[in-house]
């Protein structure tokens, strides 16, 4: 009777789910040392989580600051070793970690003789293996396993347990010979410094803006995917990238106009393999002789001469705008009138109408307008857009890079109890949350946010074009949180000399987290901890010659870029969630890979306390909990299943 009312237990879903769960753990025993493996887990210290943001194309210093791990490395290695090292050879060993490569072509290790290779190789992995030892503490040993590749498996556990008992073993040394032998000893090394920088960081947060403005976002996008833990909060410049890849033709003249703008060729030509001929072909034949001179690009990239890449950018310019004409008009519901700026020209007198005042253009050479349907595209700039659109599309690269952002990205992102995003929530001056409406429905705060998650990864499965549209709205709509903006003033930059109607205002979102109880509400709409957990947003550059801190005087509000890009001010900031607390490194001007080898040369952040707990948090005390709670549920249940024998056991 007792097996009976516990077989009633179970319902045909349930019972079809726990079969699943079964191919994992057959057996009661199976499942039992899971659910002890995962009640264990919940009191391990919490792992370290870093958040950077507004990377904007820089991939020399994003590398290296994933290879210093913000600055801890240096610190660790002196804790490590401390005076058992000199100064040269923690230096060595930092730049063993860093950059194994290099450093053994530095040294001369690859062509070197065998003896000094041998040496160089036993030396330094069992230093590695010191590091990994004290490193590992925090993680458990199946975690620090699986960060080991398969070849170097059985060796590396060796050379972990040797690091443990303290003593050299002549089984591990006998290892490293036949290695060393078969010329695969500085793989060995390469291979542990991989495993030292993925095991310093537990997980990797990027809260939006990928590229744009620095040199190579494919670069960046290639570093992300090297990471084993990596989540993206989008921002606008992302989403805008993925539009582009799915075909949306005002996104891909807007990606195309910033990488001009700011000479950034080499990663739509030689990163993403997208041929520009068909905008350089247009430039030409219609733009001539053009001076183009509102349209100088920044940078010195050398790819082209400078009027010819101002002309490239005048063509593509005009182009986005007659396209965003295009879709506001198709969008009423965006309410963005304001914003069909080709509509609003008056060529034969040379003046646009904002508002009802008139302002005379700096540039009246627009030889591609039709004045009678100012926001049409010409028969020249059709071709054009449908070729590039062709080029976008057919880039397996950037389409892959874009799979990776969906996987690994949302809008928003919980950690530690802290709110993580790029931009904003939209609100008015009140503090009250502004609505949007989506997919029918009117949606505001984290409703909003969630919304949109589902509209972004829809675009990126079914490429349908109310989502791609409303990609573009990400980038650059009122009521975008990823943009935060009234709107975006591009084309009075270039065509407007008054600077009164080049202003972009805020949200007043970013006012008000300087207000300790907005950011509470903010908090608690998320389902974040009002008491311990802070915003964390990105997207508006802090400026410190300004008086500007990146934590607010609510204290409960942090804002993270710090201007990574060249192109601002080549600062930038790290916020470190780790079991002790939250803290901020500042970071600085990175020169190159050849003087972090020649010279020492290395990013040493100037690092904060922005938080302290009393005691440390544990995996128990974070948001991971909860799912680890689900997975025990679901095991014991599989379990009671088992001993009812609703499904069998297989031994």
């Amino acid at each position: 009777m007792e097996s009976h009312d516990t077989q009633s237990q179970f319902g045909s879903a349930e019972i079809a789910l726990l079969r699943l769960l079964a191919e994992r753990f057959p057996t009661i025993d199976a499942a039992a040392a899971e659910i002890a493996h995962l009640r264990a887990v919940l009191t391990l210290p919490k792992g370290t989580v870093h958040v950077v943001s507004d990377v904007h194309g820089e991939h020399k210093k994003l590398q290296h600051i994933v290879n210093n791990a913000s600055g801890f490395m240096r610190p660790f290695i002196d804790r490590v070793f401390g005076s058992k090292l000199g100064a040269g050879e923690k230096q060595i060993l930092l730049n063993t970690i860093y950059y194994p490569s290099q450093l053994f072509e530095h040294l001369g290790l690859r062509r070197g003789q065998h003896g000094d290779r041998a040496a160089f190789v036993k030396r330094t992995i069992r230093r590695q293996f010191k590091l990994l030892q004290a490193l590992r503490s925090r993680h458990t040993l199946d975690h620090v396993e699986d960060l080991f590749p398969d070849h170097y498996r059985k060796l590396f556990r060796e050379l972990l347990w040797e690091a443990r008992e303290d003593r050299q073993s002549a089984f591990v040394t006998a290892m490293l010979v036949g290695l060393i032998e078969q010329r695969k000893g500085l793989s060995a090394v390469r291979w542990a410094s991989r495993v030292i920088r993925n095991l310093s960081v537990f997980e990797l947060v990027v809260a939006g803006d990928l590229g744009d403005r620095g040199p190579r976002l494919d670069k960046v996008a290639d570093i992300l995917i090297r990471q084993p833990r990596v989540r993206i909060t989008w921002g606008n410049h992302d989403v805008s990238w993925m539009g582009a890849c799915l075909g949306h033709r005002a996104l891909i003249a807007t990606v195309l106009r910033v990488s001009l703008r700011y000479r950034r060729i080499a990663q739509i030509e030689e990163g993403y393999g997208i041929s520009i001929a068909p905008l350089e072909k247009l430039a030409r034949d219609c733009y001539g002789d053009d001076p183009a001179e509102r349209f100088g690009a920044r940078g010195d990239e050398g790819i082209r001469p400078p009027a010819e890449v101002a002309r490239m950018q005048k063509a593509i310019a005009i182009i986005q705008f007659k396209l965003e004409n295009q879709l506001i008009a198709d969008n009423p519901g965006y309410h963005m009138k304001r914003r069909e700026l080709m509509d609003a020209l008056d060529l034969e007198r040379g003046v646009v109408t904002l508002d009802g005042r008139e302002y005379p253009l700096t540039d009246t050479h627009l030889p591609t307008v039709d004045r009678a349907s100012p926001a049409a595209l010409s028969d020249d700039e059709s071709v054009c857009v449908e070729a590039l659109r062709d080029s976008f599309t057919a880039s397996q690269r950037l389409w892959e890079h874009v799979k990776h952002w969906a996987r690994v990205g949302s809008t928003y992102l919980i950690r530690d109890g802290h709110l993580i995003f790029h931009g904003c929530v939209p609100v008015d001056e009140a503090g009250e949350l502004l609505a949007l409406e989506v997919d029918g429905k009117v949606q505001k705060g984290r409703a909003l946010f969630d919304a949109l998650d589902v509209v972004v990864q829809r675009a990126v499965r079914q490429r349908l074009e109310p989502d791609l549209d409303m990609l573009w709205y990400l980038w650059a709509g009122p009521r975008s949180p990823l943009f935060g903006k009234n709107e975006m003033t591009s084309f009075e930059r270039y065509f407007i000399a008054d600077q009164t109607t080049h202003k972009e205002h805020k949200n007043p979102y970013f006012e008000l987290i300087h207000d300790a109880s907005f950011c509470r509400r903010v908090l608690d709409e998320f389902g974040a901890d009002p008491d311990i957990g802070m915003i964390v947003n990105g997207h508006v550059p802090v400026k410190p010659d300004r008086g500007e801190e990146p934590v607010k005087e609510s204290r409960k509000a942090i804002t993270i870029d710090g201007a990574f890009s060249e192109a601002y001010s080549d600062r930038g900031y790290t916020l470190i969630l780790d079991c002790d607390g939250a803290r901020l490194a500042e970071h600085h001007h990175f020169e190159s890979v050849a003087e972090a080898l020649h010279s020492g040369a290395d990013i040493v952040p100037t690092v904060r306390e922005v938080r302290s707990h009393d005691a440390a948090r544990l995996v128990g005390d974070t948001e991971a909990a909860a799912e680890i709670h689900a997975k025990i549920n679901a095991l014991e249940r599989l379990s009671t299943a088992y001993r009812a024998n609703v499904i069998a056991e297989r031994e």
